[in-house]
C-alpha cells in the first residue's frame, strides 16, 4: 500500500514540474489566462468544503465529483441527476447540470456549466464611461461541455478523464477550445482513508474572432478618400492548468455520527498555490453541516474571506434519494455568495 502511494505522489510531483511555473511566474502572470471561469467551484458541497474533494467520498454524486477529480466519480452508485444555481459576483448567474451514470466497474458523466452575465451598457474608445440610462447594451455568456469516462481497475485503485468543450460569446465576438481533465483516486479499504490526485485544464490556447474585432481604417490614396477593411488579432491566451493533490478521512461514531475531515493542496498556474481543508459533520446519513478554508501566501490579493459553511439534506424513499445542499461564501469586495443544488439518486 506505502508503495503505491508514494508512486501516486510521485506521478503528481512530477506533473507539478512539467506544468507547474514557479512562484514569481506565476504571480507575473495573474489574471492573464483565458477562461478563468474553470478555477470556481459550482456545486455547493464544494463550495463549503473548501474545494477539498479530489480524493473524492463514499457519498458523493457523480456529477459533483466529476468537478474535482474525474476518477472521483466512480464513488456514485447507480444514476445520479444534479441541478446547481450560483448567484455570484455582481449579478453573474451560474448554472450547472449534469448525470453520471454506473456501469460494473465503469462510470461515464456528462456535465454542462453556463455563466449568464446579464446586459452589460455598451461603451466604446469614445464613449469609454458608463452610461446608467444607456439603452444599448450587449450580452456574453460563457460555457464548459464535459465527458468524463473513470474506470476502477482495482478494489484501491480508480482513474478517470474528462473532454471539456470551452467556448465564450462577448457581444459579437467568440472564442472556442478544448480541455482535457486527468486524475486517480486511491482507497485504503475499510480505514475511511482516500487520497486522490487530479490534472485539470490541460488544453489548447484560446484566442477571440468574429466580426467585432473587423475595423475599417481611413485611408487618403491617390485616387481620393477611401477605407481600408482589416482584422486585429488577438493574442493567445492558455488555459489556467490546476494540479490537485487531496486527502480525506471519514470515520463513523456511536448514535449514528460520522465525521469526514479533508486536505487539499492545489497548484495553479496563473496564480498562488492554495492550501484548503474541509470538515463535514452527518446524522444518520440525513443532515449534514460544512465547513472549509482556504489559505495562500497573500490572502490580501483575494477577494474571499477564505472560510465557507454549508448544510446538506439526504432523503432516500426506497432505491431513490433527494439531496439537497446549499453552501455560503463571504466576500471582502463584492457580495457574498449563495448557491443551492438538488440532486437525485437512483
Amino acid at each position: 500500500m506505502k508503495t503505491r502511494i508514494l508512486a501516486l505522489c510521485a506521478a503528481g510531483l512530477g506533473l507539478t514540474g512539467l506544468f507547474a511555473p514557479g512562484a514569481s511566474a506565476q504571480d507575473d502572470r495573474a489574471g492573464t489566462q483565458a477562461m478563468e471561469e474553470l478555477l470556481v467551484p459550482v456545486t455547493p458541497r464544494t463550495v463549503a468544503l473548501g474545494n477539498t474533494l479530489t480524493s473524492g467520498l463514499d457519498n458523493l454524486s457523480g456529477v459533483e465529483a466529476a468537478q474535482s477529480n474525474p476518477a472521483a466519480i466512480l464513488a456514485s452508485n447507480g444514476t445520479s441527476v444534479m441541478f446547481s444555481r450560483m448567484d455570484y459576483v455582481e449579478d453573474i448567474g451560474i448554472n450547472y447540470f449534469g448525470v453520471a451514470q454506473k456501469f460494473g466497474a465503469n462510470s461515464v458523466a456528462l456535465t454542462l456549466t453556463s455563466w449568464d452575465y446579464g446586459d452589460i451598457a455598451r461603451t466604446s474608445e469614445e464613449r469609454p464611461d458608463t452610461n446608467p440610462n444607456a439603452l444599448e447594451t450587449y450580452d456574453a455568456s460563457t460555457y464548459s461541455f464535459g465527458a468524463t469516462y473513470s474506470r476502477q481497475f482495482t478494489d484501491r485503485i480508480g482513474a478517470g478523464a474528462t473532454l471539456k468543450a470551452l467556448g465564450r460569446t462577448i457581444d459579437n465576438v467568440n472564442s472556442n477550445g478544448l480541455a482535457f481533465d486527468a486524475g486517480i483516486t486511491y482507497v485504503v479499504p475499510e480505514s475511511g482513508l482516500r487520497f486522490g490526485v487530479s490534472l485539470k485544464n490541460l488544453g489548447q490556447e484560446m484566442t477571440f474572432g468574429g466580426d467585432g474585432l473587423r475595423r475599417s481604417t481611413p485611408n487618403n490614396g491617390p485616387n481620393g478618400p477611401g477605407t481600408i477593411a482589416g482584422e486585429i488579432d488577438d493574442l493567445p491566451a492558455q488555459l489556467p492548468s490546476v494540479l490537485n493533490f487531496g486527502a480525506a478521512y471519514t470515520r463513523q461514531f456511536a448514535g449514528d455520527v460520522s465525521v469526514s475531515g479533508m486536505a487539499n493542496f492545489r497548484s495553479i498556474s496563473y496564480d498562488q498555490d492554495q492550501y484548503s481543508a474541509g470538515l463535514e459533520l452527518g446524522y444518520a446519513s440525513l443532515v449534514y453541516a460544512r465547513g472549509g478554508f482556504n489559505i495562500t501566501a497573500d490572502n490580501d490579493q483575494d477577494f474571499w474571506r477564505g472560510w465557507n459553511v454549508g448544510a446538506g439534506l439526504n432523503l432516500d424513499v426506497q432505491t431513490t434519494s433527494l439531496k439537497v445542499d446549499y453552501a455560503y461564501r463571504p466576500s471582502d469586495v463584492f457580495g457574498d455568495v449563495n448557491m443551492f443544488s438538488v440532486s437525485v439518486g437512483i
